[in-house]
């Protein structure tokens, strides 16, 4: 049985700048296929190679495959639906799979407006992945569908979900097939060398309101690390890598694996050939300060920091459990240790205007990171934070849902000023980091790091591809009221998928009413409970007074 696995050709101005980024999903798919004897498994990265309709569709009649799968994030999922079609009218005969983080939670939505999608596989991938292809080899398709976890399909006019799967519980025993991918085409900018995206951990034990991560993969779990750093030392060796990625959302939060990951990296002299970089959280830094020496040592030289905001107020209402304070602190530590920092800011919710973009401008300069990043927030349509301001949302065009494009218009802005405004706090910053910080702070490579993030900036800001500016129409301010984002009006929500999430949205505000009424209850019952002074007399403390004396040291 052939396979044929398809990245969707979907770009945005963000994570491209950086440079071309392999498709891991693709490889651990492919590894967990041929460990149940799937030898024939065929890969297109219409993505990097920029692969249109037409050649497509002709590399898909070359193949002949009888099975077409693609995935996508919710910014690609048009871009996947019509792979899919493209698969329809070119190979009618083929079973078309759609999988990833949008059509897992959304696959109502996705099967009502592309019902040429024969089955969406929902969370981790390569479990049912492997019980799906099992199931077509072995002639059950689509008999068996219906006994198949973690799956979703159209029968006839109505929309079924079988059971969730289990998430992956031997993470260990996942072995990724990278062969598949031409390495020659996945560089990183700022060093000119290979670069890969190896995953150590799934999963995140935190719930911050504007992500969907900890919802996707549900458990967290953590690899072997001897495991992962075999891994990577094959990637080194029979790919040329020389930077990697780890996938994972916080590596650090298990700080006895990735000491042993730093150590296991540092006993194979792996630092002199490769370098690494994670995104962490500011606490993590804040908590393991005395090893960030040591992190280096290991060859870690890049961290992205999810400081997410300079106001305390929006720390909050993400659920970061961070302070301000602790973001700048962190900042310093890691450039104390020679580690390059790059700080993630959050803008464009509800509550945004021109002082508060100026205030992150002015938190970022003053913390001194070597990197900034200002994210337009997401409004992901399966998290927590969509959920409280879904009324506010105008927008339903899911390939503008890119961190670049402003989906959400405060009430004080319009999207061209956001747009201006985030303009505005990148010039100033790289302006002076290019002219004052860049060329003449360090020596050796980190001079060369920081000139080759320059680089990255500097390419993707001449091709008009840095934040999607070319395709707005953004030239300077003087754009900034005729900016056109080209929403699709036409993209709206499902109705099945709506009454999902009205049944989500009763479920929730039932649940909530039921704590309360059970706080409540508690309440009332300790008032009862507690201790009464004959005829009323107020309870004193030791001496008469209101207070006890404090503890002695």
């Amino acid at each position: 049985m052939r396979i044929l696995f398809v990245h969707p050709n979907y770009h945005s101005g963000g994570a491209e700048i950086a440079g071309s980024w392999p498709p891991a999903w693709v490889a651990y798919l492919a590894g967990s296929l041929k460990s149940a004897g799937f030898d024939d498994i065929h890969f297109i990265d219409a993505m990097t190679e920029n692969v249109d309709d037409g050649t497509l569709a002709a590399r898909m009649a070359e193949l002949q495959p009888d099975v077409v799968g693609v995935t996508a994030i919710t910014p690609s999922i048009y871009v996947a639906e019509r792979v899919l079609q493209i698969a329809q009218e070119t190979l009618p005969d083929a079973l078309r799979v759609l999988g990833g983080v949008h059509a897992t939670f959304m696959f109502k939505q996705v099967l009502s407006e592309a019902p040429w999608v024969d089955v969406i596989v929902r969370g981790e991938g390569e479990e049912i992945v492997t019980a799906l292809m099992q199931a077509v080899d072995e002639g059950r398709w689509p008999a068996d569908r219906a006994r198949i976890r973690g799956i979703a399909f159209r029968d006839g006019t109505e929309i079924v979900a079988t059971p969730a799967a289990s998430t992956v519980k031997d993470l260990d025993g996942i072995d990724p097939d990278w062969s598949l991918l031409d390495w020659s085409k996945y560089i990183y900018t700022p060093l000119g060398v290979r670069v890969a995206i190896p995953n150590m951990a799934r999963g995140c034990p935190f719930t911050c309101s504007f992500c969907s991560q900890w919802k996707f993969w549900r458990d967290y779990r953590v690899r072997n690390p001897v495991a992962v750093v075999d891994e990577i030392e094959r990637l080194v060796n029979d790919h040329q890598v020389g930077f990697f990625i780890l996938a994972d959302e916080e590596p650090t939060i298990n700080r006895k694996k990735f000491i042993q990951f730093c150590e296991e990296l540092i006993a194979r002299s792996l630092p002199d050939r490769v370098k690494w970089g994670i995104n962490t959280r500011v606490t993590d830094i804040m908590r393991d300060k005395e090893l960030l020496g040591f992190y280096r040592k290991a060859g870690l030289v890049h961290v992205s920091l999810g400081t997410e905001a300079a106001a305390q107020l929006k720390l909050d209402q993400f659920n970061k459990e961070t302070k301000v304070a602790d973001n700048k602190e962190a900042i310093r530590l890691l450039r104390e240790a020679d580690i390059f920092v790059e700080a993630q800011f959050i803008v464009g919710l509800d509550n945004e205007t021109a002082e508060t973009l100026e205030e992150t401008y002015r938190m970022a300069w003053d913390w001194q990171p070597d990197l900034a990043n200002w994210s337009m927030y997401t409004p992901w349509p399966f998290t927590p934070l969509f959920a409280e301001i879904r009324d506010q949302v105008e927008v339903f065009d899911f390939s503008k849902y890119n961190f670049v494009t402003p989906i959400m218009k405060p009430k004080a802005l319009t999207r061209g000023e956001l747009l201006d405004g985030v303009m505005k706090n990148y010039r100033r910053f790289y302006m002076k980091k290019a002219l004052f910080h860049y060329p003449w702070r360090g020596t050796g490579f980190r001079r060369r790091y920081l000139l080759g993030c320059l680089k990255a900036f500097l390419k993707a800001g001449a091709g008009r591809t840095f934040y999607d500016l070319g395709k707005a129409g953004y030239w300077g301010p003087q754009t900034k009221k005729s900016v056109d984002f080209h929403f699709d009006d036409t993209r709206t929500i499902a109705e099945a998928q709506m009454e999902d999430w009205e049944a989500a949205a009763d479920r929730a505000a039932r649940a909530a009413e039921r704590r309360e009424a059970i706080r409540a209850q508690g309440k009332a019952r300790a008032a009862e409970r507690a201790f009464k002074m004959p005829e009323g007399a107020e309870v004193m403390a030791c001496g008469g007074g209101t207070e006890q004396m404090a503890e002695e040291a």
